[in-house]
């Protein structure tokens, strides 16, 4: 299996709810999803994952969260 892709976010959150929202989303793509780490306090996601961006991307962006910057790492 093909080593997992790296993408980062910069989304913007203010609240522990936020974090918990994205962190839900991200929770039910698994297995596909082989790890994620949503920090509230530098306003980052970082998922590893063999899914297409976009579909990362739409996931978070679904929350209501607005996305900053993104790309592949």
């Amino acid at each position: 299996m093909p080593e997992a892709k790296h993408y980062h976010f910069d989304v913007k959150m203010t609240c522990e709810g936020c974090s918990n929202s994205i962190k839900r989303v991200l929770t039910r793509l698994e297995p596909e999803v082989s790890k994620f780490e949503v920090s509230l306090e530098k306003q980052t996601v970082d998922v590893f994952t063999h899914l297409p961006f976009e579909t990362v991307l739409a996931k978070i962006k679904k929350t209501g969260k607005e996305v900053k910057n993104a790309q592949i790492v």
